[in-house]
């Protein structure tokens, strides 16, 4: 199946989308969804523009057919950061028969030159996540920018190139961080205002780390290897473990082992993705999802401190003020008098 995209910004890229699925959008609060017609798939695309000139368009979703989405504007094409964070999805230039395969938790940053468009590539059968942060760079040098200082010399011209002279197309490393951030664009339940203002915070955060993967990619003194697929799977997996059961206190040792990884080399892989080792990941959870229960249930201290596997009080006190800068009665003081 093909579909055609020939308008901007992202709001109405969503209307051309869903004229050829015949599916309705769903507007909220100016984040549009279209949800996938069962003849054709399941999941659902959804974007949203925000006034800097940027804006995302999230494809979660399975086709039942291979599809491919044309991008073909007889105007610049924006600036494309294409994140996938599962499944699999190819991007080829509108010109060109070379197409460019990504995989999980892999990126691209691309720009047409001229009035060349992209092309989207989706496989049958294949749940897929990818994420494409737009920037019509027009609109969005007209923001305060600092003329980009500090930034990758390559990076600086091509956002100035507002009228698109050049040509780019880069591919990234795999990233679990901004696999993360898409899990947490999908997952909060922000609605209305706090929703908009969420997703275009997430939206930076993801344009900052996928500007710092390349910078990294790029640097002369980067590390020699690169973290393999499998062992990002790996990391991704002990995250996910680590958050599924935070009231235990896993070790370090126990993780690796059932990961099918060694102890070192998990280590690196918790150093490169979070910059944390394991230990203090799970720490830096317990206490998030303590404050979390801190600020929106009823439970007490003592409580959380057993929901998170801790069973010294006083140390969990210490370590929570040193990360959030005061203690937890703060947060049930503040939950109070926001109930009362």
């Amino acid at each position: 199946m093909r579909i055609d995209v020939k308008t901007l910004p992202v709001v109405e890229i969503l209307q051309d989308i869903s004229e050829h699925l015949n599916a309705p959008v769903v507007n909220g609060s100016g984040e549009l969804t279209i949800h996938v017609p069962e003849e054709f798939g399941e999941g659902y695309i959804r974007g949203i523009s925000f006034d800097c000139g940027m804006g995302i368009v999230s494809y979660n979703c399975k086709f039942y057919q291979d599809v491919s989405i044309h991008f073909s504007l007889n105007t610049v094409h924006p600036l494309k950061f294409i994140f996938c964070s599962e499944g699999q999805v190819a991007h080829s230039f509108q010109e060109s028969e070379e197409v460019h395969e990504m995989d999980a938790y892999q990126n691209i940053i691309v720009s047409s030159s001229g009035y060349n468009g992209h092309v989207l590539y989706f496989k049958a059968n294949v749940q897929t996540h990818v994420s494409s942060l737009e920037i019509i760079r027009s609109r969005f040098s007209h923001r305060t920018n600092y003329d980009f200082r500090d930034l990758d010399p390559t990076l600086k011209d091509l956002f100035k190139d507002s009228v698109s002279k050049n040509k780019f197309f880069y591919q990234g490393n795999y990233s679990i961080k901004a696999a993360d951030i898409m899990e947490e664009m999908n997952t909060q339940d922000y609605t209305g205002f706090l929703r908009s203002i969420f997703l275009e915070g997430k939206s930076f955060h993801m344009l900052v780390i996928q500007i710092a993967q390349y910078q990294d990619d790029e640097a002369e003194d980067r590390l020699p290897t690169i973290l393999r697929k499998s062992d990002i799977h790996k990391v991704d997996y002990v995250a996910k473990r680590i958050m599924g059961d935070l009231a235990s206190n896993l070790t370090v040792e126990s993780l690796a082992k059932e990961a099918g990884t060694n102890v070192n080399k998990l280590q690196e892989g918790f150093k490169y993705v979070y910059d944390l080792t394991v230990n203090k990941y799970i720490q830096h959870k317990k206490l998030e999802a303590a404050k979390e229960m801190l600020m929106t249930t009823e439970k007490n201290i003592s409580e959380i401190v057993i929901a998170i596997g801790l069973n010294n009080r006083s140390y969990f006190s210490k370590i929570f003020k040193e990360k959030y800068g005061v203690n937890p009665k703060y947060f049930l003081k503040t939950r109070k008098t926001t109930s009362a």
